[in-house]
């Protein structure tokens, strides 16, 4: 299949023939404002399929909406006409065609023209009203909000809400994406005529600008947002995408004595903690029981034994593990449990524990597995 997407330097653009080019499409013809006019004819001749992106949202004048979202689709129309081409055609329009402003009526306006042209040639068209779309490669201070808050408070710049309480509703890149490539299979999801992205999340403008500050600091306190909140987990892969390049890494606090160390990498607020233990050889760790909190180990570099006695009880249980044959142990509650180091070298253990550690209410209470051990 030959596809044709205009504006495909844009936000949406960029997305969409990044996807068509994993799914293995090469025959993309990508026309953008920079393009030689004269490929959009040999363009239109040729193509199998129209994705038109391409638009205007944020003029130097207002009458440039129509020109740019009704006079370009036009163009295209006609030289898809010219060529008897009744390639099937998806257009982008907005959730604003319904409003009675410069930008809503000529989304209006091209929209109709679709439809025209769609009972004049019979060649099948997808109209999407979009509401407020975000994502990466989403342009900053431009005409996303949501763009322009992930950016800003990434790079610690100001970020201005004028009314908290206000509603949005937004569809996030890869569900556009998804739902295009649906179309163009001849699968859309349709309503009265127009088609539409299934999952739309509404929320208020003031509760998006909460959620992407806790991203931000987050990372001081270790925490990751709640990923069974979809809204929430595309925001943070949106809000990653805007890191400053020189800040994609931050420093962890390790605690360091002569046995080695112990870091807490991640914190979650449902899923417990994740941390890294390192152990010098011959060094043992632990010593200690819980009642409720249970953790699991991974051993992924040197080998050690972990080793259990049950609360009340003499029977001692040895697992022996290595960085070679990764293998998880869980720790039971009502266990007494130690880690030794086996080999000569520092041995590196992953340690996930149900509850992030409370200070107040430790859980955690010293018992030697063996008397033996120091």
């Amino acid at each position: 299949m030959k596809i044709l997407v205009t504006g495909a330097k844009g936000f949406v653009g960029k997305n969409l023939v990044a996807e068509l080019k994993n799914r293995g499409f090469d025959d993309i013809y990508e026309y953008d404002k920079d393009t030689d006019e004269k490929l959009l004819d040999s363009y239109t001749a040729d193509c199998d399929f129209v994705f038109h992106l391409a638009g205007v949202n944020r003029p130097k004048d207002e009458s440039e909406f129509m020109t740019g979202n009704f006079g370009f689709t036009g163009i295209l129309l006609e030289k898809l006409k010219g060529k008897n081409n009744k390639a099937p055609i998806l257009i982008t329009s907005s959730i604003q065609a319904e409003l009675d402003n410069p930008y809503g009526k000529s989304k209006k306006a091209g929209e109709e023209l679709m439809f025209s042209y769609s009972r004049e040639t019979g060649a099948k068209v997808y109209v999407y009203r979009l509401p407020n779309v975000f994502g990466k490669w989403c342009r900053p201070n431009y005409n996303s909000a949501v763009a322009t808050f992930c950016n800003n408070i990434a790079a610690g710049l100001p970020i201005k809400v004028n009314d908290a309480s206000v509603v949005m509703k937004l569809v996030y890149i890869d569900d556009v994406v998804r739902e295009f490539i649906l179309a163009m299979e001849g699968r859309a999801n349709r309503i009265d005529g127009y088609c539409y992205v299934p999952t739309v999340h509404t929320t208020t403008l003031g509760r998006i600008v909460d959620i992407i500050q806790s991203f931000k600091d987050g990372r001081k306190e270790l925490k990751v947002p709640r990923l069974d909140d979809e809204l929430e987990k595309k925001l943070y892969s949106t809000y990653l995408s805007y890191l400053p390049k020189d800040e994609f890494s931050y420093p962890l606090n390790m605690h360091v004595d002569e046995r080695g160390s112990f870091t807490e990498f991640i914190r979650t607020p449902d899923r417990g903690q994740v941390s890294i233990n390192i152990s010098r050889p011959g060094i043992t760790k632990g010593n200690h029981w819980h009642h409720s909190k249970n953790e699991k180990f991974l051993v992924v570099k040197g080998k050690g034994c972990i080793s259990f006695r049950k609360y009340g009880t003499d029977e001692i249980i040895d697992y022996h593990v290595n960085g070679s044959e990764l293998t998880v142990v869980d720790i039971p509650t009502g266990y007494t449990h130690c880690i030794t180091n086996e080999g000569d070298e520092d041995m590196v253990t992953v340690m996930w524990a149900n509850e992030a550690f409370d200070p107040d209410r430790p859980d955690t209470y010293f018992m030697k597995v063996r008397e033996n051990d120091e």
